[in-house]
């Protein structure tokens, strides 16, 4: 890779720092900072209009289903925070903490950076570990998020490790052509048959290009 000019260097983040000045805004200088610090071609992906889109269907989704207030939230295959980033920018929704969990260890320092006043006022954790091995019952979590359910080979164990009545936001697809995705769902219908909840509060999907992702919120 060419080294980059001083001036191509800032490009990028000064326009963001800029945004983040007129839309007074700590998510925007956030992304600034943590995009100057850890340049990795997955972090755009990790912003992009369909991932925050997906994101953002979410917050609305679950504000509606089952309110604005949350004690514990824990979010696997949590990536580089980016969820948790967003529910602590709206102000239509109150977290109480976040665990952002993902077997990637190398996703905790970008995570944290992304969420890095939550980090300072101990608001917001990482933890790099496999979601399989994870004790539901004694971590008594508020609520479960999982956006990545179509890269989960063995989802159906995963599921019934749940204990009942655990609430949960989660998320599939059906873009079968993605290599990693190994458990995609054909329809929403397949989806909820996948994960046979006890209380469906949303049942859902959007359009997206060259895919359409579900969602369910509801209980285990």
């Amino acid at each position: 890779m060419d080294q980059l000019s001083p001036y191509e260097e800032e490009f990028y983040p000064d326009i963001l720092r800029g945004l983040s000045t007129y839309f007074d805004s700590p998510f925007v200088l956030n992304i600034a900072r943590t995009a100057q610090r850890f340049r990795r071609p997955d972090l755009a992906h990790a912003l992009n209009r369909k991932q925050i889109a997906c994101k953002t269907w979410l917050i609305e989704q679950l504000i509606s289903a089952y309110g604005p207030s949350y004690g514990t939230i824990w979010v696997l295959g949590g990536w580089y925070g980016v969820l948790a980033a967003l529910m602590y920018e709206n102000p239509g929704i109150s977290v109480s903490k976040f665990i952002s969990i993902d077997v990637d260890e190398g996703c905790a320092p970008v995570a944290q950076s992304l969420n890095r006043e939550q980090v300072a006022d101990g608001t917001f954790e990482t933890l790099t570990a496999d979601m399989h091995t994870l004790d539901y019952a004694s971590g008594t979590p508020d609520l479960v998020v999982n956006t990545s359910c179509e890269h989960i080979k063995s989802f159906t164990g995963w599921f019934e490790s749940l204990p009942k009545g655990t609430r949960l936001a989660l998320q599939s697809n059906d873009y079968f052509g993605e290599p990693d995705h190994v458990n995609c769902a054909a329809s929403l219908d397949a989806f909820k048959a996948q994960a046979p909840m006890s209380e469906f509060a949303f049942a859902g999907e959007l359009e997206q290009k060259n895919y359409t992702r579900f969602m369910l919120i509801g209980r285990r």
